[in-house]
């Protein structure tokens, strides 16, 4: 294969620079970067030579042209595959990218750790009540602690919606080093694999009817979004606490700050949003028993580095012909391999 034959864009960001060191250790390999402000007769020429689409998973730090679409897949005739930064992928239209013959890849599992670790620490934080007394410290003199009584976790029930990469972890921090009890809700799952993964498989009503943490760690799709709502609220009980750190637009802010003002749920704690960030004036984030934070779970030094190299050791076995391991629509795998073969005349395995 001749030198830079294969192209690789991106625009703005990478999870992390090991992703540039491994690519540039291949010859045939060109990688290039666009900025969000770059003009078209920068980019353009990138787009229609590009095979592969390396592209941020927060959608609102990418410019809306640089999403991927029908209309931006028309500017890019030769790409085979757009791979996400992270574990999700909001900015892509998954369907149209089927249609066209592109795969599409996400870093699943690169960061769970991370995520569940900040779950984990949402649900300790909210419990034993520490952000409410911070602030309160930091505005007030002479606070009496036994207004700030909070709980122990021990032996209380955690309800996980999706129990995947993420959703097993949290399971096994919240199962094996808290002793607490473990719901799952997963329509994917047997009540098999959900056992071997801590989880006891229930209905989501359920779930929401029993749990004193609601936590959500399924991906944004057509059957999760605006999951949680006016409805699913008012089925959790009072003292109980609700978690997300998925993605926005899983559950409804309004129908939340709602429940939240009536003294239906005790709080929560959220990592997503559906701007991100919120704004300083988003009215959920004047109520004190919400503790905030801006899509950081899985932002860690450790879960950076390791989501650049297994995007890159990912996007190296597409374009050397492999089936890569993190496919999110593989229906399209035969008018892919059809399209891979042209590209570079040989069938992909």
């Amino acid at each position: 294969m001749s030198v830079n034959s294969k192209r690789v864009f991106y625009v703005k960001y990478l999870a992390n620079p090991i992703y540039v060191d491994i690519l540039k250790a291949r010859p045939d390999v060109r990688l290039d970067r666009i900025e969000n402000e770059s003009p078209d007769d920068v980019y353009a020429p990138i787009l229609s030579a590009a095979h592969v689409y390396q592209i941020g998973a927060a959608r609102d730090e990418l410019a809306p042209h640089f999403h991927v679409d029908a209309a931006f897949l028309k500017r890019t005739p030769n790409l085979l595959l757009v791979s996400s930064n992270g574990a999700g992928f909001d900015p892509v239209d998954v369907e149209a990218c089927t249609d066209a013959g592109v795969v599409v890849v996400n870093q699943s599992g690169g960061n769970a750790h991370s995520v569940a670790e900040h779950a984990l620490a949402m649900m300790l934080t909210l419990s034993k009540r520490i952000i409410q007394s911070d602030r309160r410290l930091r505005r007030e003199r002479d606070v009496n602690r036994n207004d700030l009584v909070g709980n122990e976790v021990e032996h209380k029930t955690v309800g996980i919606i999706g129990l995947g990469n993420v959703g097993r972890r949290i399971a096994a921090l919240c199962k094996g080093l808290l002793g607490m009890k473990v719901l799952a809700y997963d329509p994917y799952l047997t009540a098999e694999v959900m056992a071997e993964r801590g989880g006891e498989k229930v209905e989501l009503d359920e779930l929401l009817r029993r749990a004193d943490f609601v936590s959500i760690s399924c991906p944004l799709n057509k059957g999760s979004r605006n999951m949680i709502s006016v409805r699913e609220f008012a089925l959790m009980q009072p003292h109980a606490y609700f978690i997300t750190t998925a993605r926005g637009f899983i559950h409804d802010e309004d129908a939340l700050l709602q429940a939240l003002r009536d003294k239906r749920i005790a709080g929560a704690g959220l990592d997503v949003w559906s701007k991100e960030p919120p704004p300083p004036e988003h009215p959920l984030l004047q109520l004190d028993n919400v503790l905030a934070s801006p899509h950081t779970a899985g932002v860690t030094i450790e879960a950076r580095q390791n989501m650049g190299r297994i995007a890159a050791e990912q996007v190296l076995d597409v374009l050397d012909g492999k089936r890569p391991p993190r496919i999110i629509n593989p229906e399209v795998w035969p008018r892919y391999a059809e399209r891979f073969k042209q590209a570079f005349g040989v069938t992909p395995g």
